[in-house]
C-alpha cells in the first residue's frame, strides 16, 4: 500500500522485519578493500557481547583514511570460540584469504569469532563521515560494530539510499 509515493509506516516496518539484524561495523581500509575484492571471506572479531547471526547483515564503515560507509555483505557461517579454536576452525577451510596479521587481531582473546562473508556488496556512492554528521550531528563510528535497529534514521538512510544502487562484487 503507497500513500502518495511513500510506503506507509506499517509497509516499511513488514519490510525491514523480513530483514535480519543489521549491524554497523568499522574495519580498516585494507580489510575491508580484500573483502569487497572477493579475496577475504571471513572477518574476525573479538567477541564482547554481539554475534551476529547467519543472514544478517554488515554494513561496513571503512575506517582510517576512508572514513565512510561504503557497502555490506550478508553473514554466512558463524565460528565462535577462544581465538586458537577459532583459527583452527578456519585453517581446516580452504580460501579464507586470511594470513597471519589478520590472526594477530584476535590473538589471545578468551572471546573471538569469524564472519563468513557471503555476497559482498559495495556501494556506488559511499557515505562519508563529513555526510554521516551533517546528517547526524556527533555521529561517531562503532570502535568494533554495533546493531542498526529498525527504527534508527541512520537504518533508513541506508536503505534508502546507499542500497539504491549496489554494486556485487562476488557470486
Amino acid at each position: 500500500m503507497y500513500i502518495t509515493g511513500f510506503k506507509t509506516k506499517e509497509k516499511l516496518v513488514v519490510e525491514m522485519i523480513k530483514e535480519k539484524k543489521i549491524y554497523l561495523m568499522s574495519i580498516r581500509p585494507k580489510y575491508a578493500y580484500r573483502i569487497f575484492a572477493g579475496i577475504k571471506k571471513f572477518e574476525l572479531r573479538k567477541w564482547f557481547g554481539l554475534k551476529p547471526e547467519p543472514g544478517s547483515t554488515i554494513v561496513v564503515y571503512a575506517s582510517g583514511s576512508v572514513r565512510a560507509i561504503i557497502g555490506e555483505f550478508t553473514v554466512g557461517k558463524v565460528i565462535f570460540g577462544d581465538s586458537t579454536a577459532v583459527w583452527r576452525k578456519l585453517s581446516e577451510i580452504s580460501g579464507t584469504g586470511l594470513g597471519r596479521d589478520d590472526y594477530s587481531y584476535i590473538s589471545g582473546s578468551r572471546a573471538a569469532m569469524a564472519l563468513e562473508v557471503l555476497n559482498p556488496r559495495l556501494y556506488d556512492h559511499p557515505i562519508t563521515l563529513n555526510e554521516l554528521r551533517r546528517i547526524f550531528p556527533g555521529f561517531m563510528p562503532p570502535l568494533s560494530f554495533r546493531v542498526l535497529e529498525l527504527d534508527e534514521p541512520l537504518y533508513r538512510l541506508l536503505l534508502e539510499k546507499a542500497r539504491k544502487s549496489i554494486k556485487s562484487t562476488t557470486s
